[in-house]
């Protein structure tokens, strides 16, 4: 059987494919190109929806540390909000405590309007982001203010071979991808609700990961496959 990624796999994930007795191509469906903005010195409440944002936010914080010789840099975040267990994870290994983590922008929102209601939040966000998250926040009457971080460009390619799975991780990779081909002929697997939602425009034979990771998309392609 064979499996395409539209995402460039680490060698131990290409392992699971591989070690499974799976074909694999993989490539990068999108790439991210991070925007230039300016970080606020004083932040009462963050919004973290994506690694991408993170690793942008990360990047300009070094940036302004850099500026300042060796200073510590002047932004303060009192309280850290994120979507995904992997971008807690980032924000962790970069020394920033978050405060709740939920698994979509929907969840996370509803949280926030439940139990922050009268204070302001600060949204890192890309380009395109979804409109969940911010119409909460906005019909909740809750002070918001964007910041855009980074922009996704699609990388589209055109494939002739037929694939039995094809592994989904953003909305964006699928965009790229039913571009220049078709997916109703084969299974979707993707990592969370909102790439689900992506796919179930193009197929109805769409499988959702248990957790969103990489290796949870693989874990559900393989064993869904290997009943076939």
């Amino acid at each position: 059987m064979q499996i395409l990624s539209t995402k460039k796999l680490k060698s131990n994930q290409r392992d699971l494919l591989l070690g499974a007795g799976f074909r694999l191509v993989d490539y990068n469906a999108i790439a991210i190109e991070q925007l230039d903005f300016k970080i606020p010195s004083k932040i009462e409440n963050a919004i973290f929806s994506s690694q991408n944002g993170v690793k942008a936010f990360i990047s300009q914080a070094k940036a302004l540390l850099a500026s300042q010789k060796g200073e510590e840099p002047g932004v303060r975040i009192a309280k850290i909000f994120c979507v995904g267990q992997k971008t807690k994870e980032l924000l962790k290994e970069n020394g920033l405590k978050v405060v709740k983590m939920a698994q979509n922008s929907a969840e996370l929102g509803h949280f926030i309007a439940k139990d922050y209601k009268n204070e302001s939040f600060h949204y890192f966000c890309g380009s395109k982001r979804r409109d969940e998250l911010p119409k909460i926040l906005k019909t909740s009457k809750i002070q918001f203010f964007e910041v855009k971080t980074y922009k996704t460009i699609l990388k589209p390619h055109k494939f002739s071979q037929k694939w039995d799975g094809i592994l989904f991780f953003s909305p964006s990779g699928i965009k790229s991808f039913v571009s220049q081909n078709e997916l109703k002929n084969t299974t979707a697997f993707c990592i969370g609700e909102t790439t689900r939602a992506e796919a179930q425009k193009h197929t109805s034979n769409v499988v959702i990961s248990n957790t969103t990771s990489v290796e949870s998309v693989i874990a559900k392609a393989v064993k869904t496959l290997k009943k076939l």
